[in-house]
């Protein structure tokens, strides 16, 4: 008898044991057939669990610079790759995969996270994690970051007041103001899957939130898990909790957001503070500029 497919054996055993996203099931599923894929036609035969076995750091950078080549991958896309590539291989040899020095990007003036680049360090953050519910807290609270432009004590200082989610939520930010923050559907979803799956419960009074041994979760946690994932994607030290929270507001003005509006969503007590990130992107838009146009 055939062996069965490795892709779909590891996928369930993402969704079934590691109790990952439906997005990172999909993903990591695809990235195996990929490698598999090329590692046949690399080796000029099957890639069974025995030829997995005999894999080189010499076959990932291969593979790298294939996927670079056919898709245009970043930096940190490729990074993301290469972490999904190793899971893969622990799955189905039970040993590590030869070690690799990931893509590195080089470090310059502060920017805004890109988009492709938010969601891999969310994601990255959440896969490493001990524990499923810990991985579905840790997804919830970056995209509380990135998708609802939330400060990071703002997330912290959430509550089982704020459930059932629906298309908004009142944050009390800097100076005790609140404010009401639109909550788009894949950000309710994750702070949804992370209740389902928290072993502590959530009452209405007490944090939403939890540690790892059920007090409330502390900042520093989150801040920590964010610069081992930017270092395993070679994403620039910049890129921290704040940014993300950073990159939503350059993201909505550079769509065209107002700026009343955009210092109502941030929370900001006068434009001023707001204006700020005219500027950025501006200077975005101008690195952009330099970059691509021939005559710059």
């Amino acid at each position: 008898m055939s062996e069965p497919a490795l892709p779909p054996l590891y996928a369930q055993h993402l969704a079934r044991d590691r109790r990952r996203s439906v997005h990172t099931v999909r993903a990591y599923q695809a990235t195996a057939e990929r490698l598999i894929a090329f590692l046949q036609g690399h080796w000029g035969k099957v890639a069974d669990r025995a030829a997995l076995a005999t894999l080189t750091a010499a076959d990932l950078r291969a593979f790298l610079a294939h996927r670079r080549a056919a898709a245009n991958l970043t930096n940190a896309s490729a990074a993301r790759e290469l972490s999904a590539v190793r899971g893969f291989v622990r799955f189905v040899t039970g040993e590590e995969a030869p070690r690799l020095k990931g893509p590195r990007v080089k470090k310059g003036v502060p920017r805004p996270i890109a988009p492709d680049e938010a969601v891999a360090l969310a994601e990255e953050v959440a896969d490493e994690a001990g524990e499923p519910w810990i991985g579905a807290r840790d997804w919830a609270v970056l995209l509380l970051l990135y998708g609802a432009g939330l400060r990071i004590g703002e997330a912290m200082g959430l509550t089982g007041a704020i459930l059932p989610i629906g298309d908004t939520i009142a944050v009390t930010g800097k100076r005790s103001k609140t404010r009401i923050v639109p909550i788009l559907p894949p950000v309710r979803a994750a702070v949804e899957r992370y209740v389902a799956l928290t072993p502590y419960g959530v009452a209405r009074n007490e944090v939403l939130f939890r540690g790892a041994k059920g007090g409330p979760l502390s900042a520093a946690v989150i801040r920590r898990s964010v610069r081992a994932a930017r270092v395993r994607l070679g994403l620039s030290d910049r890129t921290t909790p704040h940014a993300l929270r950073h990159s939503f507001a350059t993201h909505l003005l550079g769509r065209g957001a107002d700026l009343r509006a955009l210092q109502e969503l941030l929370g900001h007590a006068s434009l001023s503070s707001t204006q700020i990130y005219t500027q950025v992107d501006a200077a975005h838009l101008l690195d952009i500029y330099r970059n691509a146009h021939p005559r710059a």
